[in-house]
């Protein structure tokens, strides 16, 4: 049973991977330059082509159940399948916003050519709907028990929290009057919560 959480998680953050590589060649420029960001996001299809070997490779090494890596509990069937449920939503979500969000899109905090404020769609709920995506997404991949499901959790959790006052920040100073409205009638991460 174990194989088929695995599955419906591997096969979540596959799908992930492809569609943020493929997006990522479309992407407005950013207009402050950027340094190694700027330079790393120009490289997608080589850091995708980096990314799925490594992926693969692990997931054979742990093909014996566990995502990526033994696990070092095993869930019951119940949070087994919460786990697969809520990274595929996950991935889900993120990837509805990122498609959603379009050419705007940045890796990082930036200003993108004739930016736009996007508040329909994903981003009618939270302001940061892909955070959410894939915050909810490693929370199903560390519910699995995996030491790398649970790292990957704790550093993109703590990441997405530094991140999200630069961004907010930057779209406060490219949207002065819309932003602040904005923010009054949608939630940052959690939709009607938080």
């Amino acid at each position: 049973m174990m194989i088929i959480y695995d599955s419906i998680i591997f096969l979540s953050w596959a799908a992930f991977l492809l569609v943020w590589g493929v997006t990522a060649l479309f992407v407005k420029r950013d207009v402050r330059g950027g340094g190694y960001a700027a330079a790393w996001l120009r490289f997608w299809v080589l850091r995708l082509a980096v990314a799925v070997p490594i992926v693969l490779l692990a997931r054979r090494a742990g093909s014996s159940g566990a995502v990526f890596f033994r696990g070092i509990f095993t869930p019951p069937p119940t949070v087994g399948w919460a786990a697969a449920a809520f990274t595929a939503i996950g991935i889900g979500f993120a990837v509805w916003a990122r498609v959603y969000l379009g050419r705007n899109w940045s890796p990082r905090p930036a200003v993108k050519e004739h930016h736009e404020l996007v508040t329909t769609g994903p981003y009618a709920f939270v302001r940061h709907p892909i955070y959410t995506g894939i915050m909810l997404a490693t929370l199903g991949t560390a519910l699995l028990g995996t030491i790398f499901g649970i790292v990957m959790f704790i550093v993109i959790t703590i990441t997405f929290a530094l991140r999200i006052g630069k961004e907010e920040k930057l779209m406060l100073e490219l949207f002065p009057r819309q932003y602040p409205e904005y923010q009054k009638h949608t939630k940052r991460l959690v939709p009607f919560v938080w």
